[in-house]
C-alpha cells in the first residue's frame, strides 16, 4: 500500500482508520529520519494491513505539537484513533513492526 502524506487537512481520515496506523514524523534535513524512511516504506509495501503515513514537521507543526513531537524521527502507532505506542529515534524494522502488533 502507498504511504500517505499526512496533513492537518486529511488527518481526521487517518485517525478514523480501522487499521492500525504508523505515523513517521520527519524532516527532510534530518539524517536519522533518512535512515528510518526506507524502513517505513518497506513496511507500507509489505504490510497492507497497516495504514502508513508520513508527517513532515516543517510543513505540519500543528500535528507535531498535537503529538508532543520534540525530536525526530518520532514514530507513533494509533489504534482505534488513540496513541498505542510512541518511540523517538531511529529503530530497526523489527522494532517498528513490534510496535504495530
Amino acid at each position: 500500500m502507498a504511504i500517505m502524506n499526512v496533513t492537518k487537512e486529511n488527518f481526521a481520515a487517518v485517525q478514523g482508520s480501522e487499521k492500525p496506523v504508523l505515523l513517521d514524523f520527519y524532516a527532510d534535513w534530518c539524517g536519522p529520519c533518512r535512515m528510518v524512511s526506507p524502513l517505513v516504506d518497506e513496511i507500507a509495501e509489505e504490510h497492507p494491513e497497516y495504514l502508513v503515513g508520513k508527517i513532515n514537521i516543517d510543513n505540519e507543526p500543528e500535528l507535531a505539537q498535537q503529538f508532543s513531537v520534540f525530536s525526530i524521527p518520532t514514530l507513533v502507532v494509533l489504534k482505534n484513533g488513540e496513541v498505542a505506542e510512541q518511540a523517538v529515534g531511529a529503530r530497526p524494522k523489527a522494532q517498528i513492526l513490534a510496535m504495530l502488533k
